[in-house]
């Protein structure tokens, strides 16, 4: 396991979150402005610490900006790396709000007692399913586990559940990412709902077929496509930009399997620190996220689902995200993520 890069934080978050932070720090952008827009507005407003890349949010930045008159500062970077940021600073952190691309990531910060309480008409806007029980986060957009496959294997020949995976008629055909964040949530939810022996056990025999192994989402998509593999598992929103990218004949196609969680939801998440001496302002921010146009946003650029009441999915997404079944548990516990990660070092998994 790589060394931790999260400094002095205390040693479950850094024993959690070393892995996927070192793994996956190519995924996101570290900046301090917001990604561009078309002018820069005058008046300081809120600072942002985004997990998500420039291009997963800085649309709706730009739309905030346009709409309040106010410059939001943007610190872009790991998820992981952020949330140990913030409790490293605690109440002198410059932080107004956070945007948490996973879900172990806000629940530490909530653990740590560093998100304030949100406006009854925000945490209404969202259904309860899909925001903390406390109140503290609202889900911004969600995120299925599929089966992604080559468009030359029969759909009827697909497993009704990635547990299926593990025969042998698959073997050394299927690619995962193990260090990615989304795979280890899925394998926590597999925990939650079946117990740790069942899961050790689907890891040990997904490993012994000789499932490939590759560094993220995105790999195994292209892997899909070139031939490498045949089928894969991924988030349902990386095939829905290819074929934006490059048209309805794109070789990957993707499967919403009913059964073993294969298309559990995984969701992204804001929230507003306690210490923040704008909370209005922050809060005004979070309206935007989840009013129709900022939801829009995120379902025409990156084909997430969109969680707000009332706003329609991407008509490229076929499944609706009613038959998305919910988290069998809380996967914002952060310990549940500290576990997942020891079992699947334990199964030769990572």
């Amino acid at each position: 396991m790589p060394t931790s890069r999260l400094g002095k934080l205390h040693a479950c978050l850094a024993a959690t979150f070393a892995f996927a932070a070192v793994a996956l720090g190519a995924c996101s952008a570290t900046s301090e402005d917001s990604g561009g827009g078309p002018s820069e507005p005058s008046t300081p407003g809120i600072t942002l610490y985004s997990g998500r890349i420039p291009a997963a949010i800085g649309g709706a930045v730009d739309m905030y900006e346009a709409q309040a008159d106010r410059d939001v500062q943007v610190r872009y970077g790991d998820t992981a790396d952020l949330a140990a940021t913030l409790i490293e600073e605690g109440a002198n952190s410059p932080a107004d709000v956070y945007f948490a691309q996973e879900p172990g990531a806000i629940g530490a910060v909530e653990d740590a007692g560093l998100l304030a309480k949100l406006p009854k008409d925000i945490l209404d806007r969202v259904p309860p399913q899909y925001r903390d029980p406390d109140g503290r986060w609202v889900g911004v957009t969600g995120r299925a586990r599929v089966i992604a496959y080559n468009e030359d294997i029969p759909k009827s020949e697909l497993p009704d559940s990635p547990l299926a995976l593990t025969d042998p008629k698959w073997k050394g055909r299927v690619g995962w990412a193990p260090a990615s964040d989304s795979m280890q949530q899925y394998v926590t939810a597999l925990r939650l709902k079946y117990g740790d022996a069942a899961t050790e056990e689907w890891l040990r025999e997904m490993v012994n077929n000789d499932t490939q192994e590759y560094p993220d989402n995105v790999s195994i998509r292209d892997a899909i496509a070139n031939g490498e593999i045949d089928v894969g598992l991924i988030n349902h929103y990386y095939v829905a930009q290819a074929v934006a990218a490059e048209g309805s004949d794109y070789p990957v196609k993707v499967e919403f399997p009913r059964k073993g969680l294969g298309s559990l939801l995984l969701l992204t998440s804001v929230g507003v620190l306690e210490s923040s001496d704008k909370k209005d302002e922050a809060f005004d921010f979070i309206r935007t996220l989840l009013s129709d146009k900022g939801q829009e946003f995120f379902t025409s650029s990156s084909k997430e689902y969109p969680l707000a009441k009332g706003v329609p999915a991407d008509p490229s997404i076929q499944t609706p995200l009613s038959e998305i079944p919910p988290s069998p548990g809380d996967l914002t516990d952060i310990h549940e993520t500290q576990a997942t990660i020891a079992l699947m070092q334990d199964a030769g998994a990572l």
